[in-house]
């Protein structure tokens, strides 16, 4: 049984979660709580495998309240924030706090809305209530880099300007991928990337990266030619795929079916860069749940591509790399931080290569 307490001080959304929840024959809400201070109680009282968080909360807000928490009682906490730009911006650095994951909840229509959202919600609760939590605090927080910071010494340029890096991640994925982005010197490869991650929040999350990033960050738009030295995020709710015109490659955005109940699907991405890039991609899969990219890391692989799946020990959820590590998509396995220096080895074809599969 999961014991969850929930955390929110409107008492709409603590009856509509908690029914939610004491619905399932695995769960149940063991208390719920309209501040931190109560929460904190309740926690030392019940012991929960799961905590819910409202962001705004009256007397300490939910993230002072978090970043003490992961400091001196590390649980898995699932962000319920509000699906606006003010509140993408909360959740991202609840996520770098160490927030396992969040749900945006309506901004209208509540009630109605966060039903519609059940079956997400209590599956995000299974997923992260065995999710690796760290104990030692939020990944740091980089500074934003001036023009002129000095880059990491490479004893060889990149191999070709027409090699691209295909990332897909979900649950846990935005640390994992902040991490190795900001490790890209700013002539690295394009990056292409799909992050399961609703509208607005792509953008949001775009846009920190692009502020501690050597390479730019930026939302991918359709039809863009893509460039070295950039990355391109999914926008929420579209598929992103790497598509050419002439010569270049270029960015190619579809409202098409969700695949694997994702869209923007790291399957799409990938499939089209095995396609479209074959040898000259390199395939990451990192953090989340479910098996979403397995089988277009697969298809990668067999088009000649490089692919790298996180290991298990620095993954939050183990589930789509470890999909696609059993359907044999996987060349070499890595924790998440050495895979930017992997990748920058195979590149440059410099330093010893990592054991293969």
């Amino acid at each position: 049984m999961i014991d969850v307490i929930v955390v929110d001080d409107s008492a709409l959304m603590r009856r509509l979660l908690s029914e939610i929840i004491n619905a399932q024959q695995d769960m149940r809400v063991v208390a719920k709580a309209q501040d931190a201070y109560a929460a904190r109680d309740l926690i030392k009282r019940h012991n929960p495998q799961v905590l819910t968080l409202d962001i705004e909360l009256p007397k300490m807000s939910g993230l002072d309240f978090l970043e003490k928490l992961m400091r001196l009682r590390p649980m898995p906490v699932l962000m319920i924030s509000s699906l606006t730009a003010r509140g993408s911006e909360a959740t991202l650095r609840a996520l770098e706090l160490g927030a396992v994951d969040f749900v945006a909840k309506p901004s209208l229509g509540i009630e109605n809305g966060v039903k519609e959202l059940a079956d997400e919600i209590v599956e995000k609760l299974r997923i992260i209530a065995s999710a690796r939590v760290s104990r030692f605090g939020a990944r740091p927080i980089a500074a934003a880099l001036p023009a002129d910071a000095a880059l990491p010494r490479r004893t060889a340029r990149m191999a070709s300007t027409e090699k691209l890096l295909i990332i897909g991640a979900s649950t846990g994925g935005t640390e994992a991928l902040a991490t190795i982005l900001e490790q890209l010197p700013h002539d690295a490869p394009a990056v292409l990337i799909a992050q399961h991650m609703p509208p607005v929040f792509t953008r949001t999350f775009a846009e920190r990266l692009d502020r501690t990033c050597r390479i730019a960050v930026r939302e991918a738009v359709d039809g863009e030619r893509i460039l070295p030295g950039h990355a391109y995020i999914a926008p929420g709710d579209l598929h992103l795929m790497v598509s050419r015109h002439g010569s270049n490659y270029v960015t190619a955005l579809s409202t098409a079916p969700p695949v694997n109940r994702h869209r923007p699907s790291v399957d799409v991405l990938f499939r089209s860069a095995a396609n479209v890039a074959g040898k000259n991609a390199i395939g990451i899969i990192l953090t989340g749940m479910g098996s979403d990219g397995a089988e277009g890391l697969l298809e990668m692989r067999e088009a000649g591509a490089h692919t790298i799946a996180q290991d298990e020990a620095s993954c939050v959820v183990f589930g789509m790399p470890k999909s696609a590590i059993a359907l044999g998509g996987a060349c070499e396995v890595q924790p998440i931080g050495t895979i930017a220096a992997v990748v920058l080895e195979r590149l440059t074809e410099l330093g010893p290569r990592a054991i293969r599969l």
